[in-house]
């Protein structure tokens, strides 16, 4: 989908060579392709482009950056240099690896386009080409259709969400038409015939919400939820029950939305799906008709509540309802379906005092699994460009957290980095109160790894 006429009409009868790299942070049972890189390859493979996929580990051993440089110069092999597209998802946990890989390419003599997507480049602002000098061009937003555009030609066409280094950059998001992109399952791209019982999928993208913390949204507005058709998911839902995959992890920010969910669930209680389903909820969509629909499969519902105080939730623009809180808790025991919450430290306005508030409410009210994040300030999110006004400072790690702000310090953050190590260790069995996760944590002994200073500052702070 255009939004400006192209300057030559995109063609697929003598396509570039596309070379896609995935440096992704994964778990054991992760398919081998992760599914946003998967579904660009399927788009690619579906019109026709030579495409050539790799994905690799960042956070596995043996991740030889080496080896990277050494298959991307050997996949371009057999093609005219001028012919060779190489495309990079940037994502905080890589961006140090990529513009190093970038700068080896042209080092190494590479002559090809360098294409770059994903959140780092989707929500950054003007100056791309100060981040990353030896790329060529930009996707901003969905990927599938606009690299399927650039790959018909040599030419820098106009297409939306593309910015090319030196041009002006209008800073848009590239759309896709959901009802017309390939599936990597159908198509064939994650491979379920292999004995891949876990997968990660999506019925939906975009979100509702405009918590200030995240990249699921366009710049300056809420990202419009658009919904993958039903005929699709029910064709990839008959072959995920024929395949055996027995662990579903649905990855749209907020699943439990209306209609699109119930016919989800509908559809996979009629097929007898009998494996795991991961879903990402909010207590304030929650009613007593998802819930229903819920009822007959292994459903494990996870919350993103973030914190109980209304001024620490309109710092980041994420208020709860705290009466439809309670009120889903109470019909999640009842019903015995499974669940858990996340919550964040770090928070602008939080202390040490009020992150424990929030975690004794939910331990009070038997939350089967708790998790605690640091907070990150994500590239191009509103509290990024906020830090000043709260005060937010970040440590060194290679993916930063905040670790100071105007209402606690280094030494509480510890205290709330030892409380979320301790809610991480009790996962399905935490204590029932924050007093008995504070005696948890003096109990806990040296030898299973427990961070003993952090233990020291939550007795003394405690």
């Amino acid at each position: 989908m255009s939004a400006h006429p192209s300057k030559v009409e995109p063609s697929i009868s003598s396509p570039r060579r596309v070379i896609l790299v995935s440096i992704d942070w994964t778990r054991d049972k992760d398919p081998r392709l992760p599914l946003g890189h998967a579904s660009l390859v399927a788009a690619l493979r579906s019109a026709g482009v030579d495409t050539r996929a790799f994905s690799f580990a960042i956070n596995r051993a043996g991740f030889d950056e080496d080896r990277i440089l050494r298959d991307i110069l050997e996949s371009a092999q057999g093609a005219a240099p001028e012919q060779v597209d190489v495309g990079f998802g940037v994502y905080v946990w890589n961006d140090p690896v990529v513009k190093r890989l970038l700068s080896a390419l042209r080092h190494k003599g590479f002559q090809g386009r360098i294409i770059l997507g994903g959140p780092q480049i989707s929500y950054a602002g003007s100056g791309l080409e100060q981040l990353y000098p030896e790329a060529d061009a930009f996707i901003r937003g969905y990927g599938e259709e606009a690299l399927v555009a650039l790959a018909a030609t040599f030419e820098r066409i106009r297409f939306m969400g593309v910015h090319w280094a030196g041009q002006v950059d209008s800073g848009v998001q590239a759309r896709a038409q959901l009802e017309s992109l390939s599936s990597p399952f159908l198509e064939g791209v994650i491979e379920l015939s292999a004995g891949q019982r876990f997968i990660r999928w999506e019925t939906q993208r975009g979100c509702p919400f405009r918590c200030s913390f995240c990249q699921h949204r366009e710049a300056g507005s809420r990202l419009r939820r658009r919904d993958i058709p039903l005929a699709r998911l029910e064709r990839e839902m008959e072959l995920f029950v024929r395949s055996g995959v027995d662990d579903i992890a649905v990855l749209d920010p907020l699943f439990n939305l209306g209609a699109h969910a119930l016919a989800v669930l509908r559809t996979l209680r009629r097929l007898g799906y009998g494996g795991r389903l991961s879903l990402q909820c909010h207590f304030s969509t929650l009613d007593e008709e998802f819930l229903d629909a819920c009822q007959g499969l292994d459903v494990r519902l996870e919350f993103g509540l973030q914190t109980i105080h209304e001024r620490e939730a309109r710092a980041v623009e994420r208020v709860n309802d705290m009466a439809k809180v309670r009120q889903g808790l109470r019909e999640l025991h009842e019903r015995h379906i499974r669940f858990e919450v996340s919550i964040i430290f770090g928070l602008p306005e939080q202390t040490l005092e009020s992150f424990r508030e929030t975690i004794d409410f939910c331990l009070q009210r038997g939350v089967p699994t708790l998790k605690a994040f640091p907070l990150m300030l994500l590239r191009g999110t509103a509290l990024e460009r906020e830090r000043a006004r709260w005060g937010l400072v970040e440590n060194d790690e290679p993916i930063p957290s905040v670790i100071r702000s105007h209402t606690f310090g280094e030494r509480e953050w510890k205290c709330m980095a030892a409380l979320a190590d301790a809610l991480r260790r009790t996962e399905g069995g935490h204590p029932g109160s924050i007093e008995a996760l504070d005696a948890w944590v003096f109990s806990s002994p040296d030898s299973s790894g427990w961070w003993s200073p952090a233990a020291d500052e939550v007795r003394v702070a405690g």
